[in-house]
C-alpha cells in the first residue's frame, strides 16, 4: 500500500473522545481541500485526518494506470481507514471523485464504518463544467505535459478568477507534483464510473449527501435524487458550488459534526466503546 501524505487535526485538549473521521479528496484535489474544516471538526472531540490518494500531490504513485481505478483506490482507503480506526468505527467522507472511490470502500472493504458522507459526488460519471475539465486533461495532458497544460489553459482561468497568488502557486505545485498517469487514469474513472448507488443500502451505515446549492459537477437535482433513493440525510449548502468545505467551511463543518454525532448516538457499539 505504501505511505500516504496526510493532514491531522485533534481537539485542543489532545484527547479524542469520539470516533475518528477520514476525509478523501476528489480528482485533481488533495488533503489541503479540507484545511478550512479540519480544526473545527476536531473540536467536536474527534481525530480528523485528510489524505492525498495514491498519485495525488504528496503521495507517490506508479505509472501503471491500473493503480488508479476506483477499485484499487478504494482498497487503499480501506487500509487507511482500518489504520485510522485502530479497531473503532470511522466516519468516512469522499468529496467528488473521492465519493466514487470511497463507495468501493463502503461496498467491498473490511473497515468498520460509523457513517458515510458523499460530498458533492454523484451516482456515476461527472457532468457540468467539471466534465469539460476532465476531458480537457485527458485530451491535452499526453501531448502538452502538466507544466505546459497548466500555463496555457488552467493558470489563466485561475488568475482571471482572482485567486490569491499564494493559492495559485499551491495549485500549480499540486498539479505538477501529481502523477501524470494518475491524472489520466483518474480522469477516465471520474467520467466513466458505473452507478452502484442501489447497492449502498446493503452496507447498513448512515449516509449523508451534502452538496453546494450551485454545484457545477453533478447537478444538485441528481444528488437530491440519489439522497432520496438512499433514504439518506441531505444537506444543501447555501451559496456553495462544488467545494463546500472551501466555500462554506463553517456551515459544512456544522452539518458534518451534527451528522457524525447522531450516527454515534444511534450506533450500538458507541456506548460500550466509551466505557459506558
Amino acid at each position: 500500500m505504501g505511505a500516504f501524505a496526510a493532514l491531522e487535526a485533534l481537539p485542543v485538549s489532545g484527547v479524542a473522545e469520539r470516533w475518528p473521521a477520514l476525509l478523501v479528496p476528489g480528482y485533481t484535489g488533495s488533503k489541503e481541500d479540507f484545511i478550512a474544516v479540519l480544526q473545527t471538526l476536531a473540536q467536536a472531540g474527534r481525530r480528523v485526518i485528510a489524505i492525498d490518494m495514491r498519485g495525488q500531490y504528496e503521495t507517490p504513485g506508479p505509472d501503471d494506470p491500473a493503480a488508479y481505478t476506483c477499485v484499487a483506490l478504494g482498497e487503499d482507503v480501506d487500509a487507511v481507514a482500518m489504520a485510522v480506526g485502530a479497531g473503532e468505527p470511522v466516519h468516512l467522507l469522499g468529496h467528488s471523485f473521492g465519493g466514487l472511490v470511497t463507495r468501493e470502500t463502503v461496498l467491498d472493504g473490511m473497515s468498520k464504518l460509523a457513517s458515510y458522507t458523499l460530498m458533492s459526488s454523484g451516482p456515476a460519471g461527472i457532468g457540468g463544467s467539471r466534465e469539460k475539465l476532465a476531458r480537457m486533461l485527458l485530451s491535452d495532458l499526453p501531448e502538452l505535459g502538466a507544466k505546459c497544460l497548466w500555463s496555457r489553459h488552467i493558470e489563466p482561468e485561475v488568475l482571471a478568477a482572482g485567486v490569491p497568488d499564494d493559492i495559485v502557486a499551491f495549485l500549480r505545485d499540486r498539479m505538477l507534483y501529481s502523477s501524470p498517469a494518475g491524472l489520466l487514469a483518474m480522469g477516465e474513472q471520474v467520467l466513466c464510473t458505473r452507478d452502484r448507488v442501489d447497492e449502498l443500502p446493503q452496507a447498513g451505515v448512515p449516509i449523508l449527501v451534502l452538496y453546494g446549492e450551485h454545484d457545477d459537477g453533478w447537478p444538485p437535482e441528481i444528488q437530491a435524487e440519489m439522497a432520496a433513493l438512499l433514504d439518506a440525510d441531505c444537506v444543501v449548502v447555501p451559496g456553495a458550488m462544488h467545494s463546500p468545505a472551501v466555500e462554506a467551511p463553517e456551515t459544512t463543518a456544522a452539518a458534518l459534526t451534527r451528522f457524525w454525532n447522531d450516527a454515534e448516538r444511534n450506533h450500538p457499539e458507541y456506548g460500550r466503546s466509551q466505557g459506558a
